[in-house]
């Protein structure tokens, strides 16, 4: 069976890394059988990471040798039902970024909070990052809009992109309630990391009435893995030990703090540099 694996470019950085989602149907009773036979294979292969299950699909962040994580990868779409096909978004690094497998069961694979939005059944269409590169070369009216955590934006964005000030998901649905009322007469594309968050995003806006509303097909990853940094201004944050990548999805200089998930610039990580914000105290990064 063939894999849809985006092909890499020619790396010598000894991890592959991987995300991939999954919106599909998975009986509650199942919900245990497919943790553990994914728990299994991922340590077979010697995986580390986190997969998200839930009934509404699966979530992926994994990393490893290339040639394991190919493997799970291969069984992934050849032997569990409804993954045929899956798409992953790739990068490497020269580090392992995950401290260990995790195999968790949520109630949603992104959490939202709308359970009637199901983007199995209903989502927006989908722009190629080529497309959306012409659409901006070409100046054409387009709004964007960045569905993800305010934290995130803050380390880069697409320019003029619409900011919502979001400090978790859940309050994409006010913010968007909220937003002016003309977008829903124009062309809106919106974005986030891998594409999971804008498949309820886009689904959500177009039960408020927008009558144009796109997503950006793979997400910012792929839009830098297609097009490169074209439009974009900074980084991009990755939810692992990487913290975030340029548009080249290479590691940049970036760090996390632990405890209060601020994003810590080279400034930042010189010592006094960064005052923890949930602790009142000197961070560790």
């Amino acid at each position: 069976m063939s894999l849809t694996l985006a092909a890499p470019a020619e790396s010598e950085l000894p991890f592959l890394n991987v995300s991939f989602y999954r919106f599909l149907d998975i009986a509650e009773s199942e919900l245990p059988v497919w943790r553990a036979s994914l728990k299994a294979r991922t340590l077979h292969f010697g995986l580390k990471g986190t997969i998200l299950l839930s009934r509404e699909g699966l979530n992926g962040f994994l990393s490893g040798a290339p040639e394991n994580l190919r493997s799970f990868m291969g069984e992934l779409q050849s032997e569990y039902p409804g993954l045929a096909g899956l798409d992953a978004k790739e990068s490497f690094s020269s580090d392992q970024p995950f401290r260990r497998m995790l195999v968790r069961l949520k109630k949603e694979i992104i959490t939202m909070g709308v359970p009637m939005i199901r983007p199995k059944d209903t989502t927006g269409p989908r722009v190629e990052p080529e497309t959306l590169k012409q659409w901006l070369d070409e100046g054409q009216e387009v709004v964007l809009i960045d569905t993800r955590n305010d934290y995130e934006v803050k380390l880069g964005t697409f320019e003029g992109a619409e900011i919502l000030d979001l400090k978790t998901f859940r309050q994409f649905p006010e913010r968007l309630q909220s937003a002016p009322e003309d977008w829903k007469e124009k062309r809106v594309v919106m974005f986030c990391t891998g594409g999971i968050r804008c498949e309820k995003a886009t689904a959500l806006a177009q039960d408020y009435g927008y009558k144009d509303v796109w997503q950006l097909e793979g997400g910012i990853l792929r839009y830098f893995e297609k097009v490169g940094g074209s439009h974009w201004k900074g980084e991009c944050f990755v939810f692992d030990h990487r913290v975030a990548l340029d548009p080249e999805l290479k590691e940049t200089t970036t760090a996390q703090c632990f405890e209060c998930r601020a994003v810590l610039s080279l400034e930042d990580q010189r010592p006094g540099g960064h005052s923890c914000q949930k602790n009142n105290t000197q961070a560790q990064t």
